[in-house]
C-alpha cells in the first residue's frame, strides 16, 4: 500500500465508483478503499437475513417469504431516464458490457387523490383522464410546441427566447391550469420543488425532451430502465472497469484516515498503520464528517407485497411521483415498485419503497400517503437518514466530497453531482457525445 496515487478514493457508492472508473479511464492512478466489506456503501444492495439484521436486529426472516438470495433490495433505488446523463456514461465507459438492462413498466403520477398515467405526448395527452376536454386541447398544443422545439432552429421557437423567458410565462402563454403545471413540473420533468416556475423554461422543455425521448427508446410504458438484479450490480461494474485500467481496490479496510500536509492539502490515506500517499481524495460525507454539513433527511418505508400496486395496470416495476402540491407539503414523494421481473425478489413477490425528504420526526405517518398507494403489505420497514453536502474548498485541500443521495427515484440528480465532481477534480468536461446507437444491443 505504500504507494503513491493520483487519486485515493473511499467509499464503493456509486457515485464514488462512477467517479473511480472515469478517472481509470482518463488514465490517472487510482486506489480505491472501502471500511466495509461490502461494495456500495449508502447505496448497497441486500438479501432478505441482511435486511432483517439491519431493520429488525436479527436473522430469522419468517420462511413464508422465500429464500434470502432471491432478495436484492437496493437500499437507495433510483431508476434510470433511457436516454439520460447515466446511460450516456454507461455507454461511454464501456460499462454496459457488465449489466443487463430492462425497461420499467410504469411511470404514474398522484393528482386529485388518484393514480393516473403520465401523460408524455400530445397523443397520450388527449387520452389522459388528468384533464378535461379543453385542458386536454391546451395541453397537447403545449406538447407539440415542446416536441417540436429545437434550441438551434430559431422557426420553432415562436418568438420566444427560452433563456429568459421563464416556465411560469410559457406556461401561462397556453393557459394550462395548476394540475397539469404539477405534472408536467413534476412527473416529466422531474423537478423537486416549485422553483422552477420562476427559473428561464429552456432546463424544464430539455427535461420534457429527455422524458419523450427516453419513453420513444424501448416503446415500453416509461421512460426508465432498470439493471436485472438491482442497482448493486452498477458499483461493481464500475469497480470492474477502474480494475481493467489498473485501478487497485481495497475493501474492508478499517479507519481510512484522511492526512493532510502543513498547507492543510490532502497528503495520503492511512489505514491499519500503512499510508497511500496521494495528490487528491474523492470520498462520501462519512469519511471526512468534519468538511460537511446537514443539509435535511430522507424518510423512507421499505414494503415486500405479494402483488403490484393498484391502479397502475399490473405493472410489476413501477414510479409514482407525488408532487408537494397534491399533499400540502414542501416536498415532492416518490413510490418506487419493483419485483421479481428485475430478479430483485422470488418469483411473485414485490419490493416497494415510499421516500421523501422528511419534514417531521414520524416518518410512518408523514409517508402515510404513498403507503396507502400499496395496497396490502406482508412486510414494511421503516427509516430516516440524514443528508449531507460538503463545505470545503476543493481548490485549497484537493478534497472532492460527495453530497448524500436524495429522496428521488430517478437518477438525474445523482449523475448530475458526479459530472460536477469531474470536471472539479480533472479540470475538463466529460465528453458525452457517444454514439448511443452502440448500447442498443447490449441492452435488449
Amino acid at each position: 500500500m505504500d504507494e503513491e496515487y493520483d487519486v485515493i478514493v473511499l467509499g464503493t457508492g456509486l457515485k464514488e465508483c462512477i467517479l473511480s472508473g472515469l478517472l481509470s479511464v482518463d488514465g490517472l492512478k487510482v486506489l480505491h478503499m472501502d471500511r466495509n466489506d461490502y461494495y456500495g456503501g449508502e447505496s448497497t444492495s441486500l438479501n432478505l437475513i441482511q435486511l432483517w439484521k439491519k431493520f429488525r436486529g436479527n436473522d430469522k426472516p419468517p420462511a413464508h417469504l422465500g429464500s434470502s438470495r432471491d432478495y436484492n433490495v437496493d437500499m437507495i433505488p433510483k431508476f434510470m431516464m433511457a436516454n439520460g446523463t447515466l446511460v450516456r456514461v454507461l455507454i461511454h465507459t464501456d460499462v454496459t458490457k457488465y449489466l443487463y438492462f430492462k425497461a420499467v413498466d410504469g411511470s404514474y403520477v398522484f393528482s386529485k387523490g388518484k393514480v393516473h398515467k403520465v401523460p408524455a405526448t400530445d397523443m397520450e395527452a388527449l387520452k389522459s383522464p388528468l384533464m378535461g376536454i379543453f385542458e386536454k386541447r391546451r395541453a397537447r398544443k403545449f406538447f407539440i410546441y415542446v416536441q417540436d422545439y429545437d434550441e438551434k432552429d430559431p422557426k420553432t421557437h415562436e418568438g420566444m427566447d427560452l433563456a429568459r423567458v421563464t416556465t411560469r410565462e410559457l406556461i401561462a402563454k397556453y393557459g394550462l391550469d395548476d394540475n397539469t403545471v404539477d405534472f408536467i413540473g413534476h412527473a416529466l420533468a422531474l423537478h423537486r420543488d416549485d422553483c422552477y416556475l420562476d427559473e428561464p423554461a429552456l432546463d424544464t422543455v430539455k427535461r420534457m425532451k429527455l422524458y419523450a425521448e427516453s419513453l420513444a427508446r424501448f416503446q415500453g410504458g416509461s421512460p426508465y430502465i432498470y439493471p436485472l438484479y438491482g442497482l448493486g450490480e452498477l458499483p461493481q461494474a464500475f469497480a470492474r472497469l477502474s480494475a481493467v485500467y489498473g485501478g487497485t481496490y481495497m475493501l474492508n479496510k478499517p479507519e481510512c484516515k484522511v492526512e493532510f500536509d502543513d498547507e492543510g492539502k490532502v497528503s495520503g490515506v492511512t489505514s491499519e498503520g500503512e499510508t497511500a500517499r496521494c495528490k487528491k481524495v474523492v470520498c462520501d460525507p462519512s469519511y471526512l464528517p468534519n468538511k460537511v454539513r446537514k443539509i435535511g433527511r430522507v424518510a423512507r418505508a421499505i414494503a415486500i407485497m405479494s402483488h403490484p400496486i393498484p391502479n397502475t395496470n399490473d405493472s410489476h416495476s413501477v414510479q409514482i411521483i407525488l408532487p408537494q402540491k397534491q399533499l400540502g407539503r414542501r416536498s415532492d414523494m416518490y413510490v418506487f415498485c419493483c419485483s421479481y421481473s428485475h430478479n430483485v425478489a422470488p418469483k411473485g413477490k414485490f419490493i416497494a419503497f415510499v421516500s421523501t425528504e422528511a419534514e417531521t420526526d414520524h416518518p410512518e405517518t408523514e409517508l402515510r400517503p404513498g403507503i396507502d398507494l400499496l395496497g396490502p403489505v406482508d412486510e414494511i420497514f421503516f427509516d430516516i437518514y440524514d443528508r449531507y453536502e460538503p463545505v470545503n474548498e476543493p481548490s485549497l485541500d484537493n478534497c472532492f466530497i460527495s453530497t448524500s443521495y436524495d429522496a428521488t427515484t430517478h437518477f438525474e440528480s445523482t449523475v448530475m453531482d458526479v459530472l460536477n465532481m469531474y470536471t472539479m477534480i480533472t479540470g475538463k468536461v466529460l465528453d458525452l457525445s457517444v454514439d448511443l446507437s452502440a448500447a442498443s444491443a447490449a441492452e435488449e
